[in-house]
């Protein structure tokens, strides 16, 4: 078979086997583990490269406590006003042209919306319907959940509009870390993030961890796209 020029998105890849391939200019990204390259476990080398390029990962790795919480916040905010600054540098098409056909800028900012919405509105603070209308959700959400939510997935808001928005959901998540204590990480959230998810033991601990996780991995693609961008323009 020949898969030249492919490009395999949000597929499910577990025990694949390449045998007698060639893997030339190969791009892989998502969630790895035990990654095998010619009899060479490498996936522990990939991990301490990101570690080491993006230290908010290990912090991220190694957050137990509150306090562990609130300076991993800390991390996040003070991350996102350096890469924002570089945006608004841009002109307004740049902020919503996508790099190699992922999220533009202004996607970007719309998903972490939807993440605080779904994560911490939702779960943490146990608001039934928290969903600002400008979200954006994973792409496997179905669009007519997104719909019967309240979102707009073809909505076109400017750059400024989104950011509005975006720094209301920082502001939650401010909120909820500066009154956070260990006892209240181990408290079960009562609801699922959306309509859809599947219904499983989440605690307060697990729902910040993936907000704070999506903010973290979602800034290293915007400051790799940013960096496209910039040499556009």
């Amino acid at each position: 078979a020949d898969f030249t020029g492919a490009t395999f998105r949000d597929c499910d890849l577990r025990h694949v086997k390449f045998v007698d391939s060639w893997l030339v200019d190969v791009n892989v990204s998502g969630l790895i583990g035990s990654f095998v390259v010619n009899d060479v476990d490498v996936t522990a080398f990939v991990e301490a490269e990101l570690e080491q390029r993006h230290p908010e990962r290990a912090q991220l790795r190694e957050m137990q406590t509150a306090d562990d919480h609130r300076a991993m916040w800390n991390t996040i905010e003070r991350l996102w006003s350096e890469t924002v600054d570089r945006a608004r540098r841009l002109p307004e098409p740049a902020r919503h042209e996508r790099v190699d056909d992922e999220w533009s800028f202004v996607e970007t900012m719309r998903h972490l919306v939807f993440a605080t919405d779904a994560w911490a509105s939702r779960t943490v603070l146990d608001e039934p319907m928290p969903y600002h209308r400008l979200g954006y959700t994973y792409s496997g959400y179905p669009r007519a959940d997104a719909a019967a939510i309240g979102l707009d997935l073809d909505a076109r808001p400017s750059f400024e509009e989104v950011m509005a928005v975006r720094a209301d959901r920082m502001a939650v998540i401010r909120r909820i870390v500066d009154s956070l204590t260990d006892d209240e990480l181990e408290r079960v959230c009562a609801r699922s993030p959306a309509p859809g998810y599947p219904a499983e033991r989440r605690t307060v601990g697990r729902c910040l961890q993936v907000v704070m996780r999506e903010e973290c991995e979602h800034h290293r693609y915007a400051v790799r796209d940013l960096a496209v961008l910039e040499a556009r323009t």
